[in-house]
């Protein structure tokens, strides 16, 4: 591909399928002859990662915090991952034919430099936000589990996680190979468990309504979601061979059917009573016997480092994407540590009042996300028929109207439909009935805006090359 950065190829080509190896590079394209794996590959890197405790956290707060029954919050999170997980393919599915990281091909829509905002927002959230929440819970049930101190604990989950981080690609396509079947076989005897417990009659103390229905979306919605802006980078190592399609349904499929199970487990959970006063961790193991509950536990630890490994490696992932000229590997390396410790301090802080803080940091993903998919989808549409590559690495490439776009949404969108712990817009405020569709609405001005703007100003004249043979397959 000419007029990109390129990894070194005698590098690529040496790291190869090796494991026990640093990755080479950072976030340039990735030429053919480095290309290997599998598209079922995707399957189990996005089911394991989801094997978690903060996934079964979404469906208890939708019963417990929003006022659902359980039927009501299982139809929301079908609607709210379903979303997620189609986006999540789509996007995906250009990884094999493109070959960069999925905040590369952002710059299409942002330009090279507007793309820094998003770049920077997707680092904050995977190696401060996520990282943090998966941290916390981790740590809960490996307290739990050992007896050993909160914070000690803590210190043990962050290493592991960033241990994995640091290596890269391969390591990580490896490690949720290794923790897929674990996770999988503890999750699902775990969710029998609780199914033959659970009280489908239960009715919350406060009823949810459309607002909760709406707010149980939009939490399902944040955190499935929530990986959008990391999906070509598991996908980019694929051979061009690899229909995008094929890619884009295992890596969806994946996702979720990790995120639905276990969320309908936690919304279940919510109906069975509990009387103690414990970590969320507690409530939830206290429904199995000892011997199932410390194989839960052990599942939550090594389901919050699955999901944390790919946090972090693709925090560093948006963070090179931000256009520093540095070399890639002090890069990583140094992005490694900063959202290693900041995300330590972050889940130090959060360990007082976990379910608060998950429950409006779920909220906030989707505030910012539901306008970058707006003006991503949209961009990805009118440029069909183009070949895009050159424009991927030209720093001179500049769309703000991008920018304005996805900058008039989030702020228009909060404004009006916000329904936070702390700040209510307008309309939710006004009508709290109508629940939180922050999101809807942010995609839907940002989609439209930037179709204006786009055409308005005719970018399709900026690439005016047939669509390479790969880029078909995409779609």
């Amino acid at each position: 591909m000419t007029g990109t950065e390129t990894t070194d190829n005698a590098e690529a080509l040496d790291y190869g399928a090796k494991v026990i190896a640093i990755e080479p590079g950072g976030a340039e394209w990735i030429p053919p002859e480095a290309r290997h794996g599998h598209p079922i590959s995707l399957f189990w890197t996005w089911t394991s990662p989801n094997m978690e405790f903060a996934t079964i956290f979404v469906g208890f707060l939708g019963v417990a915090a929003f006022g659902l029954n359980l039927w009501q919050a299982i139809v929301a999170i079908i609607i709210g991952n379903a979303l997620g997980s189609i986006t999540h393919g789509f996007l995906t599915a250009r990884g094999p034919s493109m070959g960069v990281p999925q905040m590369v091909l952002g710059r299409l829509s942002f330009g090279y430099f507007g793309n820094a905002v998003p770049a920077t927002l997707m680092s904050l959230m995977s190696g401060v936000g996520w990282f943090a929440t998966n941290s916390v819970s981790a740590t809960f049930a490996l307290n739990t589990l050992t007896g050993l101190p909160k914070v000690p604990s803590l210190v043990i989950v962050v290493i592991a996680e960033l241990a994995l981080g640091f290596l890269g690609h391969n390591m990580i396509h490896a490690f949720e190979r290794f923790a897929f079947p674990i996770l999988a076989i503890i999750f699902v005897i775990a969710a029998i468990v609780i199914f033959t417990k659970t009280d489908p009659s239960y009715r919350p103390s406060h009823h949810g309504g459309s607002a909760g229905f709406l707010l149980t979306i939009g939490a399902a919605f944040g955190y499935t979601a929530g990986w959008n802006p990391t999906a070509t980078d598991y996908s980019r190592y694929l051979p061009t061979s690899v229909r995008g399609w094929v890619a884009g349904v295992y890596a969806g499929a994946g996702l979720f059917w990790s995120t639905t199970l276990l969320m309908i487990v936690g919304a279940a959970s919510a109906t069975i009573p509990y009387s103690g006063n414990g970590s969320p961790t507690d409530q939830f193991t206290s429904h199995f016997s000892t011997w199932l509950a410390d194989l839960v536990l052990i599942a939550i630890v090594l389901g919050g480092v699955s999901a944390n490994a790919v946090n972090v490696y693709s925090a560093a992932m948006s963070f090179s994407a931000v256009g520093f000229k540095t070399k890639m590997h002090i890069q990583r390396a140094a992005s490694a540590v900063l959202f290693g410790v900041i995300g330590f301090l972050v889940a130090w802080w959060a360990l007082k009042d976990a379910a608060s803080s998950y429950e409006n940091f779920l909220l906030i993903i989707a505030y910012w996300i539901g306008p970058w998919l707006g003006v991503v989808f949209v961009d990805q549409f009118l440029r069909r028929g183009h070949d895009v590559r050159p424009l991927l690495y030209d720093r001179s490439h500049a769309n703000w109207w991008g920018l304005i776009s996805f900058a008039i949404a989030v702020v228009g969108s909060i404004l009006l439909f916000a329904n936070q712990t702390e700040f209510h817009g307008y309309v939710a405020k006004h009508a709290p009935s109508v629940g939180d569709i922050t999101f809807f609405v942010g995609f839907g001005i940002a989609a439209i805006l930037y179709a204006i703007g786009f055409l308005a100003t005719d970018k399709n004249a900026a690439t005016t090359a047939q669509v390479a043979e790969e880029e078909v397959s995409t779609r």
